[in-house]
C-alpha cells in the first residue's frame, strides 16, 4: 500500500538517491542536500512499507503561482497511479495554501499532465524570477526541450 506524506529531513538521502539517474540525465534538475532541506516543506513523498517510491515539492513562487517541481516515481512503481496521487495532493496543497492563481509545471511529460487538466502555455508566460533562479542552474539552459503547463483554479 502506498501512502503519502511530506517529507522530513530524514528522507533527504533517499529521496537523493531515487533522483540521482534522472539527475545525471538532465531529466531533473540537480538539488544540493541544504536545498533540499531549506524547502523539506514543500515536498510530498509516495513511500510503501519498504522503501521511497516517489516523491515532488510544491513550491510556492507567490500568493498567486505555485510550481510542481522534481516529479519522479521509482520505474518499478510507475503506470500505478502514484504519480498522480502526488500531482491531486499537491493541487490541494496549493489550495489550501491559498494560491489564487494556477500551478506551473516545467515537464518533459506533458500529455500526463494534460490528462490531469493542466494547460500547456508558452514558455515567455512564466514568471522571469523561476527562469533566473533555476533554469539558468540546467545542463539544457537555454535550449530546453521541457513543455511549460500550468494548472488554473
Amino acid at each position: 500500500m502506498i501512502i503519502l506524506t511530506k517529507a522530513t529531513l530524514d528522507d533527504i538521502d533517499a529521496m537523493q538517491e531515487l533522483v540521482s539517474n534522472d539527475v545525471k540525465s538532465g531529466i531533473i534538475l540537480n538539488r544540493s542536500d541544504d536545498e533540499i532541506a531549506t524547502n523539506i516543506r514543500s515536498y510530498i513523498l509516495a513511500k510503501d512499507e519498504k522503501q521511497l517510491v516517489g516523491y515532488l515539492a510544491l513550491h510556492i513562487h507567490s500568493k498567486d503561482i505555485a510550481e510542481i517541481r522534481s516529479l519522479i516515481v521509482h520505474p518499478d512503481f510507475r503506470k500505478k497511479n502514484i504519480g498522480r496521487s502526488m500531482i491531486e495532493y499537491a493541487l490541494d496543497e496549493a489550495q489550501k495554501l491559498g494560491i489564487k492563481r494556477e500551478v506551473l509545471a516545467l515537464t518533459y511529460i506533458a500529455d500526463f499532465f494534460k490528462k490531469l487538466g493542466f494547460i500547456e502555455i508558452e514558455k515567455d508566460e512564466i514568471p522571469e524570477h523561476k527562469i533566473w533562479a533555476d533554469c539558468i542552474k540546467c545542463i539544457h539552459f537555454p535550449v530546453c526541450n521541457e513543455v511549460a503547463l500550468v494548472y488554473r483554479f
